[in-house]
């Protein structure tokens, strides 16, 4: 069987961890943060999680990661 390719755009923006979770980036940090509060920009630089409901499918973007 020839093998699978990996979707471009999901190797970008996802990482998988040791313990087989995926670690992506938090939404609403590009523009518009004057009117955002410090400690609400601090709090979007945390590494976040991508939610059980849709590991399933980005594992399946990622086969060889």
């Amino acid at each position: 069987m020839p093998k699978m390719k990996t979707h471009s755009a999901s190797k970008k923006r996802f990482k998988k961890t040791g313990g087989g979770e995926v670690k992506r980036a938090k939404a609403y940090r590009r523009h518009l943060l004057t009117k955002k509060t410090r400690k609400n920009k601090r709090a979007l630089r945390k590494r976040a999680y991508v939610n059980c409901a849709d590991l399933a499918n980005i594992k399946a973007l990622l086969p060889y990661s």
